[in-house]
């Protein structure tokens, strides 16, 4: 059985490129990878409705928390048995964002902490009750939320298609979010976390050393 690694961090932080780095030193090792990422946008119908709802297509659906958590969960749902066969057949499954984004930023928005109501009910619904695979090891990959929204702001500028969305460009959101994802990595919530400095250069060999 394979494992299953989460990179986890702000918008802004660096996950998919740290993601990128990661897979190519795994597969020099000879590790088998298979890559995913939530929400999956254009796969799924509730990513789909994510979307909608981040960039004011949802009515006031967006502004239910509980709401957009479930939709959010729905998506791992349906991915679920995709990982499992993923996790059967290869070393890693490597994701970035899974149930963790979820609990920190529906927390961060009830301004909630890691030990608040939210975080358990997201960990009820998506592990208990829709029994999604339940990760190995998290990957925190921290920078300043003041840092993160600049390379955000960046990438909208670079990229006509990575307009930020309601969370995205919410400052205060992030601040919060971070807060909770501190929290979440220092309480080990559902496997262990390895906290990672994104604001410099990453020795994506030295992680992996870590990881497997």
């Amino acid at each position: 059985m394979g494992k299953l690694i989460v990179i986890e961090g702000l918008d802004g932080a660096g996950k998919h490129t740290l993601a990128t780095a990661l897979v190519t030193a795994l597969r020099s090792k000879g590790v088998t990878v298979a890559q995913r990422s939530f929400p999956r946008y254009g796969q799924d119908v509730h990513a789909d409705l994510i979307h909608d709802g981040l960039h004011g297509r949802l009515g006031d659906l967006t502004d239910s928390v509980n709401g957009m958590a479930l939709l959010f969960a729905l998506d791992r749902r349906a991915a679920a048995p995709r990982l499992r066969t993923e996790l059967a057949e290869t070393d890693v499954v490597l994701t970035d964002r899974y149930v963790a984004s979820n609990a920190a930023y529906g927390a961060a928005r009830l301004r909630q902490g890691a030990d608040g109501e939210f975080v358990e009910w997201v960990r009820a619904l998506e592990i208990d009750r829709f029994g999604v695979p339940v990760p190995d090891a998290h990957i925190l990959l921290r920078v300043p939320s003041e840092v993160a929204a600049e390379r955000a702001q960046r990438r909208e500028a670079g990229n006509a298609d990575r307009a930020r969305d309601t969370y995205e460009s919410n400052a205060e959101l992030q601040a919060d979010c971070a807060r909770v994802y501190d929290q979440l990595a220092e309480r080990g919530w559902l496997s262990t976390w390895h906290v990672v400095d994104g604001s410099g250069d990453i020795d994506a060999d030295s992680l992996v050393a870590m990881l497997i």
